[in-house]
């Protein structure tokens, strides 16, 4: 009897003991909440986030080229990034690597109308291309014109902003690059102009990882990342188990994207996502900075460990 009132004064003594702290966590995206994170969003509704732990708080940039500064700078835990820029980064001396992927293959592409002209990269010549981002842009273009024996001198080029699709409904261009091709050619089956892609990893330039999850070089040994990226595994495969379920987790909170273009670009996206988002496919990472170098867009290709990691579990 006097052992059982020890044990139950003990217990008694431990629910008073307050629940421990969960430990913070801020995520700097890309641009705006839009499918392509819906593994992050998912892992947040779904409570895996807060089952390991973790409290986390996604922002959406004033910038979209402020992650990688903030994460720099260490004014966030993670960032969402994108492979291309993180090794152009990296050559630059930014202190950034790779700890996770969560599109796992390129979304990028060159778009035209469906109707038009334009049935190959080889109907560009003589064309004006409307590009957004200049450098990594005309790097893809430029490799892509090569496979079909053009160069970039045979096109012409309009920065047309991130009036990506308007522009080739208009005809201001005729086609663009850096068109995501989850999104671009729903918006313009949308607006009854339906468009054609042509895939980068189709057309000579190496397949890459589209969307990655970046965290500080000095940072990689946190325990706090290997939960974050578990949890976003378990959000991954209950997406893809259950996407109906998901896609009403993913706009609870997001009112304003509930409708039928951000329902369509969320099928286009889900067999995208990676499912073993730790996993780092080395070969694929020193493939495509051979390609930024041989483009000329890093002067050299460092050795993978320099920036991206599998982290420890």
């Amino acid at each position: 009897m006097k052992k059982l009132r020890l044990a139950l004064f003990a217990a008694g003594l431990l629910s008073a003991l307050p629940a421990q702290a969960a430990d913070k966590m801020t995520v700097v995206l890309d641009w705006f909440v839009n499918p392509d994170h819906a593994a992050l969003v998912v892992a947040q509704e779904k409570g895996y986030f807060a089952a390991a732990g973790l409290e986390v708080e996604l922002i959406a940039p004033a910038d979209p080229n402020d992650p990688p500064k903030m994460l720099a700078a260490k004014k966030a835990d993670l960032a969402v990034g994108y492979q291309p820029q993180l090794i152009q980064g990296v050559a630059e001396g930014l202190p950034l690597v790779r700890v996770a992927t969560l599109v796992a293959t390129p979304l990028n592409s060159v778009v035209v109308l469906e109707n038009g002209p334009i049935k190959s990269i080889k109907d560009l010549k003589g064309k004006k291309v409307g590009y957004s981002v200049a450098g990594f842009e005309d790097a893809v273009l430029g490799a892509m014109l090569e496979k079909n024996g053009l160069s970039l001198k045979d096109v012409t080029l309009v920065n047309v902003n991130f009036t990506l699709s308007p522009s080739v409904i208009s005809g201001q261009v005729d086609a663009v690059i850096g068109a995501f091709r989850n999104f671009e050619l729903n918006q313009m089956a949308e607006e009854k102009h339906p468009g054609r892609a042509f895939y980068p990893e189709e057309e000579g330039v190496p397949a890459y990882d589209e969307l990655v999850l970046l965290a500080h070089k000095d940072r990689v040994k946190d325990a706090k990342l290997r939960r974050f990226v578990d949890a976003v595994e378990k959000a991954t495969l209950y997406i893809q188990n259950h996407p109906e379920e998901s896609w009403y987790l993913f706009i609870q909170n997001h009112k304003d994207l509930n409708d039928t273009l951000n329902q369509k670009a969320w099928a286009a996206t889900l067999p995208r996502l990676d499912a073993d988002p730790a996993a780092l496919d080395k070969a694929r990472y020193e493939r495509f900075a051979a390609f930024l170098k041989e483009r000329g867009l890093i002067k050299k290709a460092l050795p993978v460990e320099a920036y991206a990691v599998e982290l420890a579990k």
